[in-house]
């Protein structure tokens, strides 16, 4: 992160998705909504991290958090959500460590972390 707000922006590779890239990048994903309380919401996220596998928690603050994802060939990409309590909204930011392509894994990761966050909370 480069402040208490903002991520480094991706790099030109097409490893890495961010809910802070311009709408219009093709880096860009859409952040989480939530429309509960904060601490259920931040709650609920971080039991859904530590259930997938090969994933370990780095950081959890009260508006932040950093996981690691491995893939099963055992590269690391690097995950970190960022509260935005006053608008309901989590940004997001996906990335690989090392290579060019990543076959579109990161966005498939967020995209599927987002329809289990949103399930879970919609109580479904």
């Amino acid at each position: 992160m480069t402040d208490d707000n903002t991520f480094t922006p991706c790099d030109g590779a097409p490893h890495c998705v961010s809910s802070q890239a311009a709408p219009d990048d093709s880096h860009y994903i859409e952040p989480f909504a939530y429309a509960t309380d904060a601490r259920t919401a931040r709650y609920q996220l971080i039991g859904l991290i530590r259930e997938q596998p090969r994933t370990a928690i780095k950081t959890d603050e009260d508006r932040y958090i950093y996981a690691t994802f491995s893939t099963r060939l055992g590269f690391t990409d690097d995950v970190y959500f960022l509260f935005r309590n006053s608008e309901q909204k989590i940004d997001v930011k996906s990335t690989s460590r090392v290579g060019y392509y990543d076959m579109g894994v990161n966005r498939r990761r967020v995209e599927r972390l987002r329809a289990l966050f949103d399930e879970r909370l919609s109580g479904r």
